[in-house]
């Protein structure tokens, strides 16, 4: 994912310690139930769609404009999916980020599949059962999108009330 701006200028006075950031996953189906995903030109691994809302940018709004941007495919946002801490990642540079993901599911409603910016080097529409690999993050984010409801997912917490005490 490219580095925005506002992280750019963050970075110049905060070196590469660990930035908590916002990031924003959208899993998009098309009318056949077929789920969009993008080779990533930094390693080369099919992925979901996602990226960072800029400043004050509300989380659905960045899904549809980071699918656009990344695949060229116009969606609508459907509902929430998940909200979840992710494990910090270190990049090739040095810098350090840990990402309070906001998946979206969203429908396709226009536009060409195709490689749209310099993110991808791949992009398509997958049957759910002939995906390529994908991280376990990015199956768990189509998963919890294909369920009927929005998920709370944390580990670390009791699955019932009862069991905190």
């Amino acid at each position: 994912m490219a580095t925005p701006d506002f992280i750019r200028a963050v970075r110049a006075t905060a070196g590469h310690q660990l930035l908590w950031l916002p990031g924003v996953t959208a899993i998009v189906f098309d009318d056949a139930g077929r789920v969009l995903l993008g080779r990533r030109s930094d390693n080369r691994k099919w992925s979901v769609i996602g990226g960072i809302p800029d400043p004050g940018e509300q989380p659905a709004a960045c899904a549809v404009r980071e699918v656009y941007e990344e695949t060229g495919v116009h969606c609508v946002p459907e509902r929430l999916v998940l909200v979840q801490a992710l494990e910090p990642v270190t990049y090739d540079n040095g810098d350090v980020c840990q990402f309070m993901d906001i998946t979206i599911r969203c429908r396709a409603v226009g536009g060409e599949a195709r490689v749209n910016d310099d993110e991808s080097v791949e992009v398509g529409w997958f049957p759910l059962d002939a995906m390529p690999q994908l991280h376990e993050t990015g199956l768990t984010r189509i998963k919890q999108a294909l369920a009927d409801a929005p998920t709370w997912f944390d580990p670390t917490l009791p699955e019932r009330v009862d069991e905190m005490t």
